[in-house]
C-alpha cells in the first residue's frame, strides 16, 4: 500500500472520528462529556460550553474534509499539525484541572500524537524530490 493511501485512510479515519465526537457533544453532551476526563460537570448553564466544543470539533473535521476531498494534500499535512494543538490543549486542560491523567494521556495525548504522525506522513508524501545535480563533463 502506498504512503498516499495510508495517509488518506489515516486522515479519513481521523475526520470521521472528530465529526462523530463533535456530533455527540452537540446532540448528547450530558452522556458524552463525562468521558472527556474533567472531574466535574459544568454548573449552571455550563452545558452550552459543551455544545461549543462539539461545534469546534465538527468545524475541525469539515476543514480537514475540504482539504482531503479537494486534493490539497500539502495543506492537509500542515493543517493536521496545527489541529493537533486542540487535543494537546484538551490534555493540558484536563491535567490542569485535576482530571483523569489516564484520560488526559490515553485519549487526548494519544489523539494529538496520532494527528501529528498523520500530518508528518502527509507532508513527507508531498515533499518535492529533487534530483542530484549532474556533474558537468569537461
Amino acid at each position: 500500500m502506498s504512503l498516499k493511501k495510508i495517509n488518506t485512510v489515516l486522515a479519513a479515519a481521523g475526520i470521521l472520528f472528530i465529526l462523530y465526537i463533535g456530533m455527540s457533544y452537540v446532540l448528547t453532551p450530558e452522556t458524552t462529556a463525562p468521558g472527556f476526563g474533567l472531574p466535574s460537570w459544568p454548573s449552571g448553564d455550563g452545558g452550552g460550553f459543551l455544545i461549543l466544543k462539539g461545534i469546534r470539533d465538527i468545524v475541525s473535521g469539515l476543514v480537514l474534509s475540504v482539504l482531503l476531498l479537494t486534493g490539497h494534500r500539502r495543506a492537509l499535512g500542515w493543517v493536521l499539525l496545527v489541529e493537533a494543538l486542540t487535543p494537546f490543549g484538551d490534555m493540558t486542560n484536563v491535567l490542569a484541572h485535576g482530571g483523569s491523567a489516564t484520560v488526559a494521556f490515553g485519549v487526548h495525548g494519544l489523539t494529538a500524537a496520532l494527528v501529528v504522525i498523520t500530518g508528518l506522513l502527509t507532508l513527507r508524501e508531498t515533499r518535492k524530490v529533487t534530483a542530484a545535480p549532474v556533474p558537468a563533463l569537461r
